[in-house]
Parts: structure tokens; sequence; C-alpha cells
């Protein structure tokens, strides 16, 4: 195939050659888009890796700062006049109650899910639809 030189007139090329130059064009356009989106998608990973790694640091100091806090509170509690034991128990038994209430919200938040019912429905409507397509009924409805 032969590429319309910029001095060249594209009257004088033929319909073979003006197809083959279009088809040409439009895989170089095709080409040069999909590398555009490989190098930011690589561009987007390495800040979603970075992110992800200050994010998990993040959590483990959240979670040391957490057993700092309950240590606190349970020394806090003796000095009060708890026992030690009691102490340490009473801030358990609150963790513990915690977990349980966190664990009673999400059962609750689970059942709620509906699971696409609209999407569901409008495939059950497409395959029916295709269904009356095949038996010879032209009818499609929209």
């Amino acid at each position: 195939m032969s590429e319309a030189l910029p001095g060249e007139r594209v009257e004088e090329k033929s319909v073979g050659d003006l197809v083959g130059m279009a088809s040409q064009n439009i895989s170089n356009l095709v080409r040069a888009e999909m590398d555009l989106a490989k190098m930011e998608l690589k561009a987007d990973a390495k800040k979603a890796a970075i992110s992800s790694v200050m994010f998990t640091i993040a959590a483990v100091m959240g979670g040391i700062v957490v057993i700092l806090l309950s240590i606190s509170l349970a020394y806090g509690l003796i000095g009060l006049g708890v026992w030690h034991w009691a102490a340490f128990l009473i801030v358990a038994v609150v963790y513990v109650l915690l977990a349980g209430l966190l664990m009673f919200i999400a059962k609750r938040l689970i059942k709620k899910i509906e699971g696409g019912k609209r999407t569901r429905k409008t495939l059950k409507n497409d395959i029916a639809t295709l269904r009356k397509r095949g038996d010879g009924t032209p009818e499609l409805t929209v």
C-alpha cells in the first residue's frame, strides 16, 4: 500500500489505495490509543500500589494505637481502684461487645443486598426476546 505524500494529490489515488491508506491510518490510531492506555494504566497502577502500602502502614499504626489506648484504659481503671485482672477483663469485655455490635450491623447490611435484581430481570427479558426471535416471530421489544 502506498501512502499519500505531502505534495501528492489524493484524487490521483485509486479507491483500493485510498481504502488501504484509511485502514492503515485506523490501525495506527488504534495502536497509538492502546499504547497510551497502557502507559496511563501503568502510572495508575504504580500510584495505587504506593497508596495501598501507605494505607496498610496507617492501619498497622492504628492497630498499635488501639492496643496502647486499651492498656491505658486498663491502667486507668486500676488507678480508680479496680483489681488488675478485673480492669483488663473489663477492657476485653468492652471490645467483645463492640465486635458483637459491628457483626450485628454487618449482618443487617448483608441481608439488604439485592444481588442485581434489575440486571437479572433485564437478562431474563433479553433471553425471552431472543427465544421469540429464534421461533420465527419477528417481534422485538425495546
